[in-house]
């Protein structure tokens, strides 16, 4: 069984205390057959701000039933004072009592490629499944993002309609939602003219913007 605790990583203490009761935790579920850490720790590029990312392989035939009480194993790794899976399957962000924020990925044994992307740190390894294992950086292809460009400058022309029709009517408050709509759409255009390849193109423009691109852009 191969573990690691990834405390190289300089942890900040109630980070590594949830790092360990996680270790523990999936040491004691016979469902679970391996654990690891993404994020800004497993780039060695974490930061006062920066959350945790744990992620849980479990065994083929237990991963539904895992999935079902993935609240009930935040639990294990303190008192949470929110939890919740907005409706994604196979994921859950929590906020722990001693302010521990972060999200647990779930992945199954025969199929757990596209569960994360880009560097790890092995945690737990029951039956070393992870050996060698490489998680891809996320590129979409030019087909996908091609895709979002046509709609992205269609949801643009739809939503200034709108934006049109609210100041004709003179609902400012409307037209004032539309004008930050229209923003989104701006910013997520710059995104992808500057990288086209962006993978955070989409519901959150603004989503680690000043990595994305030189943000003098935008003043432009």
């Amino acid at each position: 069984m191969a573990t690691n605790k990834a405390n190289e990583s300089k942890l900040p203490l109630n980070h590594q205390t949830v790092i360990d009761r996680f270790v523990m935790a999936c040491q004691a579920d016979d469902r679970i057959a391996a654990g690891f850490l993404g994020g800004s720790y497993a780039r060695d590029a974490a930061d006062a701000y920066s959350d945790l990312d744990l992620y849980v392989i479990t065994t083929d035939e237990d991963f539904d039933g895992f999935c079902a009480q993935r609240h009930a194993f935040v639990q294990l790794l303190g008192e949470p004072i929110f939890s919740e899976d907005f409706d994604l399957p196979g994921i859950v962000f929590f906020i722990l009592a001693d302010g521990t924020e972060g999200e647990i990925g779930l992945g199954r044994e025969s199929r757990f490629d596209d569960m994360h992307h880009g560097p790890y740190k092995v945690l737990l390894d029951k039956k070393g499944i992870l050996a060698g294992v490489v998680f891809a950086d996320q590129n979409p292809g030019s087909v996908e993002q091609t895709e979002k460009l046509r709609r992205l400058i269609y949801w643009f022309w739809h939503d200034m309609s709108h934006f049109i029709t609210a100041m004709g009517r003179g609902q400012l408050w409307w037209a004032h939602g539309q004008l930050e709509e229209l923003r989104r759409f701006c910013v997520n255009l710059a995104r992808l003219s500057n990288n086209f390849a962006d993978a955070d193109v989409g519901n959150e423009p603004y989503f680690k913007l000043e990595k994305a691109l030189p943000v003098e852009q935008l003043c432009l």
